[in-house]
């Protein structure tokens, strides 16, 4: 098939599914939840599991996210893949990609929604590591996979407890009997978050999130917005009745949720790959999101989910075009004045990088100003100042990125320069169509204040409260979120100015990797973690890897086996010389054979 077809045919079916999941989320909002039933799965002893799909509240909204933000990319990656000689197989991997999601979250019971959860693991391998021919590459695709297992090692084990528990796995029977706290559901709930750290990236499963930067910007873009990452907070959401029943699974979950949040944005300050500070951000994003789940705010993790998808794909195709412009360059340092060669890029890449930074009206600032209310009242004055700090952080090095790559003078080659250019259309649409969501996107789930002072109304609360809900918290006084909104703009004006002052007035540059020192050093190492597993983990695993073939594999079990091959081939030769191709010598064998079988009968 021609690359046209291929493209219109993988983004095709992606916009079908959309269109789909937009009349199914319609027959949900007139006639409420349906459940279909394809065939029996499994049935022995008193397992009985359903093929079946559930399109509920919460599915539906997944569907939307999946399929849209989906289509988006697939149409970005028509332009941003073109000219790779994998076009074909990179479409059939996305498609892939987008079915297991689907899966996931459609499924009407747990093992329905493991397989999707498998799916994407497969396919985050296959992509990641799409440009297989570099090593470094397909390495990093094996770290995704191998992370993965150990969180979804903790998802399994959570099953087979859930079911030695409740007697099925599907959602009704789970999660509509009467639950009280117990120590099964605590490890249940606890198993389950495991699962959830490897798939949406919390400590300590997180370090496999930036090292998938290797694979084509618009894998990141559907990684880290609406497929793969959302999974784990999908999960906890979908199980929240089970983690209200259990308080010390919660604290475990926002605590860390609320470490991964401040740990990798600290990390984010001084990296210099342009997609290496949104992964970051990424796995700091879901941090916030986590907390959320930790203090009881269901609706609200959901919502941050839905404006995150739309900035951040909207940042990481913004990337990916300011990558495609520099000939495959994605060190911030050696760009700097792109805003005249690429204005419909930057006008995008700077709506995005306000959104996530919390600029009201704009997407993140109303699901941030969310996550921190309710952190407020359900989480403590120790992690809500954590997240306010954290949300700082975030401003600081979204801030650089854009002011670094964007503004000022250009710090690349002659050559570079020659070749910059603005994205064709197929990458500039979805561009623009995201400026549009992460504008608006935010009025989904408008403050208290608003609702009485403008006549709105929060949209997911009402849409989401029959399969999740916030837990009751104090009600919000209107002087507290008029201080939120006034601090907030205060703050990111004044970040703004000092971030532009440094880098730009200032001409201040990061560091070469060679000059760095002390704290820069250590932030630039994202803290040596990586470092720090290979010693505890990778390193001791190959060693003993290398001892067991060297000394139990090749001298024993293959001595063992080779041995037996070597006992058979001498006893061949040996009764080889019995085939002598003499007639008389066969004779006689004959008749000293029925000799031997008369004297045994004789004397038996």
């Amino acid at each position: 098939m021609g690359k046209s077809l291929v493209g219109m045919v993988g983004s095709g079916v992606v916009l079908g599914s959309f269109i789909l999941s937009v009349m199914a989320w319609m027959q949900v909002k007139e006639s409420g939840a349906f459940e279909a039933n394809a065939f029996t799965w499994l049935e022995v002893g008193s397992l009985h599991i359903e093929f079946g799909f559930l399109v509920d509240e919460l599915s539906s909204l997944m569907m939307l996210i999946v399929t849209g933000i989906g289509f988006l990319i697939h149409v970005y990656s028509v332009g941003y893949m073109h000219d790779d000689v994998g076009f074909h197989k990179f479409f059939a991997y996305l498609n892939l990609f987008i079915f297991s999601m689907l899966l996931l979250v459609m499924g009407s019971n747990y093992l329905i929604l493991f397989f999707g959860w498998e799916g994407v693991g497969l396919c985050s391998y296959l992509l990641i590591g799409f440009w297989y021919k570099n090593k470094e590459f397909g390495k990093a695709a094996r770290k995704a996979f191998i992370m993965n297992r150990i969180g979804d090692l903790g998802l399994l084990i959570g099953m087979f407890m859930l079911f030695n528990e409740f007697g099925s796995l599907n959602y009704k029977d789970v999660l509509g009997a009467g639950l009280s706290s117990s120590y099964a559901i605590t490890c249940i709930c606890i198993l389950f978050f495991i699962g959830a750290m490897g798939k949406s990236a919390q400590i300590p499963l997180y370090t496999w999130l930036p090292d998938a930067m290797a694979g084509p910007t618009p894998v990141s873009a559907l990684i880290h917005a609406a497929t793969m990452v959302t999974a784990g907070i999908y999960l906890v959401a979908r199980s929240g009745v089970l983690y209200t029943a259990s308080p010390d699974a919660m604290q475990l979950v926002m605590y860390v949720g609320l470490a991964t949040a401040t740990f990798a944005a600290t990390i984010g300050l001084k990296q210099n790959d342009i997609k290496k500070v949104l992964a970051y951000s990424t796995v700091s994003q879901l941090g916030f999101m986590f907390v959320a789940l930790g203090v009881g705010a269901y609706t609200t993790a959901m919502f941050h989910v839905t404006t995150h998808a739309f900035f951040k794909a909207l940042l990481f195709l913004g990337s990916g075009s300011v990558i495609h412009a520099m000939g495959g360059e994605q060190d911030i340092r050696k760009m700097g004045g792109l805003k005249k060669y690429l204005p419909i890029t930057h006008l995008t890449f700077l709506i995005g990088t306000l959104a996530i930074a919390g600029i009201p009206p704009l997407a993140g600032f109303f699901s941030k100003d969310e996550i921190l209310t309710n952190t407020y009242y359900g989480g403590g004055s120790f992690v809500f100042i954590m997240l306010c700090i954290t949300s700082v952080l975030t401003a600081i090095y979204m801030l650089r990125l854009y002011f670094l790559t964007f503004r000022g003078s250009f710090r690349g080659t002659r050559e570079q320069e020659h070749h910059l250019h603005e994205s064709p259309l197929s990458m500039t649409l979805p561009l623009i169509v995201l400026a549009i969501l992460s504008v608006v996107g935010g009025f989904l789930g408008v403050p208290e204040w608003m609702e009485h002072k403008l006549g709105l109304h929060h949209t997911l609360n009402g849409w989401l409260g029959n399969v999740v809900h916030n837990a009751a918290h104090p009600a919000v006084t209107e002087m507290f979120e008029y201080t939120l909104l006034a601090v907030s703009i205060a703050i990111l004006f004044i970040l703004a100015l000092a971030v532009r002052t440094f880098y730009i007035s200032r001409k201040t540059l990061p560091e070469p990797d060679e000059e760095e020192i002390g704290i820069v050093k250590l932030l630039s190492h994202k803290y040596y973690i990586d470092e720090l597993y290979d010693a505890i983990f990778v390193r001791p695993i190959q060693s003993l890897g290398t001892f067991l073939h060297d000394y139990i594999e090749k001298p024993v079990i293959d001595g063992l086996v080779n041995g037996f091959g070597r006992l058979s081939k001498s006893s061949g030769k040996l009764i080889r010389l019995l085939q002598t191709g003499n007639t008389e010598f066969y004779l006689l064998g004959m008749v000293l054979g029925i000799i031997v079988i008369f004297v045994l009968n004789f004397i038996m």
